[in-house]
Order: C-alpha cells, then structure tokens, then sequence
C-alpha cells in the first residue's frame, strides 16, 4: 500500500480545496470515496476468485489421489478375491462329508442358540410389579385427566 501519512493527506486536502473549491469539494470526496469503496471490493472479490480457484486445484489433486487409491485397493481385493476362490473350490472339492467318512444325515441340523428370542429374559415379574406400585398401564394426558376430575353432578 501507499504511505500516506496524516500530513499528506492533509497537504493533498488543501490542494484540493484550492483547486477544486469548496462547494464541489464533498461531492469530489463522496465520489472518490465511493471509487475507492468499489475498487477494494473488486480486488476483495478478485483475491477470493484466486483463492476459490486454488481451493479447487487442491480438491482435484485430492481426488485423482483417492481415486488412484481406491483402484489399487481395488485391483488388490480382485487378485486376493480370485486366490480365495480357487482355495475355496480346492478346498470344497477335498473336504466332502464322503471324504471324510460321514454322511449328510450325521451332519446335525443347525439350530439358533437362542430358541424363545422374543421372550424378554430380564423382564420383572407382574407380581412383583403390583406389590411395588410399578405403573404397568399406560394412561395418555387426557385419560389422566379424566380419571381423576372429579364426577359430574346433575
């Protein structure tokens, strides 16, 4: 930036008053004053442009990086998908239930763990509910309300 000073200024100010006069003199300054407020804003949009457009820059390098990335991690689970595959069917093919003297019939039938899941199994009991005053009904604000106003008298 320019270094300008208050003496400076005040010697361009003077200058001014001459030369331009002082009815014009705050429409100059009102004028220049606005040039002045246009032209930071335009290099305030300018220097967010730049920075807008290297930000982008940034972003695509990023990209193409984690894209690179993600096809060698890719083409890595391929060729480890593909040796898998050819163990497996080696694998299935040698370890047959005839192969190793059994039958499918001596193979049990696979039962999940745990039979009665929807049984809650740490529930309280309702006896217990009912000795310890536990609400076990739920009453919505209305149905609270009508329970307990007092009876209408006709």
């Amino acid at each position: 930036m320019l270094d300008i000073g208050v003496t400076k200024i005040a010697i361009i100010g003077a200058i001014a008053l001459v030369v331009i006069g002082p009815e014009r003199l705050p429409g100059v300054a009102r004028m220049a004053g606005n040039l002045l407020g246009r032209a930071r804003s335009y290099m305030a949009e300018v220097k967010a442009e730049v920075n807008r457009s290297m930000e982008l820059d940034e972003l695509r390098k990023m990209k193409d990086t984690m894209e690179s990335a993600a096809r060698e991690v890719e083409q890595t689970i391929q060729t480890n998908a593909s040796d898998f595959e050819k163990s497996w069917a080696e694998v299935t093919e040698t370890a047959t239930p005839t192969a190793l003297g059994t039958s499918f019939a001596d193979v049990p039938e696979y039962r999940h763990p745990k039979k009665h899941w929807r049984l809650k199994q740490g529930a309280m009991p309702n006896w217990y509910k009912a000795r310890a005053g536990v609400r076990t009904k739920a009453l919505s604000g209305a149905a609270r309300v009508a329970r307990f106003r007092p009876p209408k008298v006709h």
